[in-house]
């Protein structure tokens, strides 16, 4: 029998250059997701897409970023080179060019969002430490004798409270913790007096809060100790921060959340019909359930949204979209690039034209230099328009192969009650709640039968 000798490579595993940056990708994007990143925003470039390129960068490193145009297009204030950012984006990779990217889907000025990054990064913590669960709320008196506010002792505040207490409950003994609800003083301040207000005799309920403002006014209840100091007071405590709209952590950790100071006041007393009182608090109960769901509903679809973006064909054409920006830049530049070979040619025949100043032979060469120049613009021009040609015929074949002009020429698209496509009338059963994507949007639809 002839030797046999194994092939030692035989186990290798070879990647295409394609495949390698497409599964890089993908392990970016599934192992980051997205995150939030705040730089200053440099080399900014918006071709006639309306898609923007750009970096951000801070003392030690940059990073390339994309931002699509239906995305771009809900950022409030153009930015500009220079300026200060905070970004939400996915992590990804450009295949093309093998190069590391962010594709922001965000943008808002780094002062206003390290805010809001913060004010969400504290109560996501908060309540995952249990502080805005329904079972930690206590119950609020129907007709507490006493109620201490904790709030400005000269702001609008306390002077809506003392005046609807005056009009509704008269008899109601108010007690008034002043503090400052503005500054750096404001928060410890906060959390020492509802800290101290169990210690005042007779106290049976507690108003926290003052009037509206802007997020960095109404910043002090969104402290941490301000929050604690609510969740461990053994007084029912009623949160009245700013207007109806303005809600701070005070609120989530709150026993009751009112919108404003005077609704807390009136939440406390008595209104002139008895079931007024028990169907405020059938609605304060109900409220406290609905934000419980809420937050499990938004939970869940944060969970099937961030599905839905990982296999949606939008992002097909995003890339899709990003090369041709590519490929069409290329292309100016090549232009530009010949323009400028060609001047550089002409530069010496002018200069030895000038040298030699032969009269008759500038005369008889006139001619032929015009020529010639005619000759190179339309060679160049006629190289534009078929690289232009080639252009549009990539952007024909692009739309044509996506998947949403499929969608819009009235095709649709059935998803079951797990999100898989549909192929057979039997994989549903009456009743199954089902997903129908259209051109336009979703429709959600029930199983009544099937034939």
């Amino acid at each position: 029998m002839p030797n046999f000798m194994p092939d030692p490579h035989a186990d290798r595993l070879i990647y295409s250059v394609s495949r390698l940056n497409r599964e890089v990708g993908e392990l970016l994007s599934r192992g980051l997701g997205r995150v939030w990143v705040a730089g200053e925003l440099s080399n900014l470039a918006q071709p006639r897409s309306g898609h923007w390129y750009f970096s951000l960068k801070d003392r030690d490193a940059q990073v390339r970023c994309a931002m699509f145009r239906n995305a771009n297009r809900l950022v409030r204030q153009a930015p500009a080179d220079g300026d200060q950012v905070l970004v939400r984006a996915r992590v990804g990779l450009y295949e093309a060019r093998g190069d590391y990217q962010l594709v922001a889907e965000h943008m808002e000025p780094a002062g206003e969002g390290a805010l809001r990054l913060a004010f969400e990064q504290l109560k996501a913590r908060l309540q995952a430490e249990g502080l805005f669960d329904d079972t930690c709320k206590q119950p609020v008196p129907v007709r507490p004798a006493h109620v201490g506010v904790v709030t400005s002792a000269t702001g609008a505040a306390i002077r809506d409270i003392q005046s609807v207490m005056a009009r509704r409950s008269p008899l109601t003994r108010v007690t008034v913790l002043p503090v400052p609800v503005q500054g750096d003083a404001a928060a410890p301040a906060i959390a020492a007096a509802i800290a101290m207000a169990p210690r005042v005799l007779g106290i049976q309920a507690l108003i926290v809060g003052r009037g509206g403002g802007s997020l960095e006014d109404l910043w002090p209840f969104n402290d941490e100790a301000v929050a604690r100091a609510i969740a461990d007071c053994p007084v029912p405590v009623v949160s009245a921060v700013g207007h109806e709209t303005d809600w701070s952590i005070a609120d989530w950790v709150a026993d009751v959340r009112a919108p404003t100071p005077s609704a807390a006041a009136e939440l406390l007393t008595d209104d002139l019909h008895a079931w007024a009182g028990a169907a405020q608090r059938q609605i304060a109960g109900l409220e406290r359930q609905a934000r419980h769901q809420l937050r499990q509903q938004q939970a869940r679809l944060a969970s099937l949204k961030q599905r839905i973006d990982a296999a949606h064909p939008g992002r097909r054409l995003e890339v899709g979209a990003q090369r041709l920006d590519d490929l069409h830049g290329r292309l100016q530049r090549a232009a530009q690039r010949r323009n400028r070979d060609a001047q550089r040619a002409l530069l010496p025949l002018q200069h030895r034209l000038h040298g030699a100043r032969p009269a008759r032979a500038i005369r008889d060469h006139q001619g032929a230099v015009l020529r010639l120049h005619q000759r190179l613009t339309q060679a160049c021009t006629r190289q534009h328009q078929q690289h232009a040609g080639q252009l549009a015929e990539l952007a024909h074949t692009l739309q044509a192969l996506s998947p949403l002009a499929t969608l819009a020429r009235g095709f649709a698209i059935a998803r079951g009650p797990d999100g898989a496509v549909l192929r057979r009338a039997q994989d549903v059963q009456a009743g199954d709640a089902l997903a129908v994507q259209l051109g336009d949007g979703t429709v959600d639809a029930t199983v009544t039968g099937t034939r």
